[in-house]
């Protein structure tokens, strides 16, 4: 069984910038492995695997250009990649038939206002006895 909570968020100050710290970051992993996957395919080289998008996103938080990355939750990053492979996998079963055709997965834009992130339950997300939901690396909101 899956259980999916939705919850409706009033942060303030602090906990807005950190929120979109996370929301920028997720943009980044999922641009990242989308130019790593369609640089590869353009080079003719076979489809890089959720493993070793995973290991370079590690990587790149050791990085000085990439550090900001180890600022948000590495739940976060991991499940930006998730949505990536999803995205791909929709594209394919809409070319062999088995969905509606879809578009292949396109980078994600600074401006656009839909910005999401998902914590699974490896993230330690809880309710508060107050009523708050503390996020790691965001606060109580």
């Amino acid at each position: 069984m899956r259980l999916r909570y939705s919850f409706r968020l009033y942060p303030n100050g602090p906990q807005r910038s950190a929120l979109a710290r996370a929301f920028g970051c997720a943009r980044v992993v999922y641009n990242d492995a989308l130019r790593t996957r369609e640089d590869a395919r353009a080079a003719g080289l076979p489809f890089v695997s959720s493993a070793v998008l995973s290991t370079a996103v590690t990587a790149a938080k050791s990085t000085p250009q990439r550090a900001w990355l180890a600022e948000v939750s590495a739940v976060v990053l991991q499940q930006s990649l998730r949505d990536l492979d999803t995205a791909y996998r929709n594209f394919f079963d809409g070319l062999k038939g088995k969905r509606p055709r879809m578009g292949a997965p396109r980078f994600k834009s600074r401006k656009d206002n839909r910005h999401t992130v998902r914590f699974t339950a490896n993230a330690r997300w809880k309710i508060t006895p107050g009523g708050d939901l503390s996020l790691p690396k965001i606060g109580d909101v």
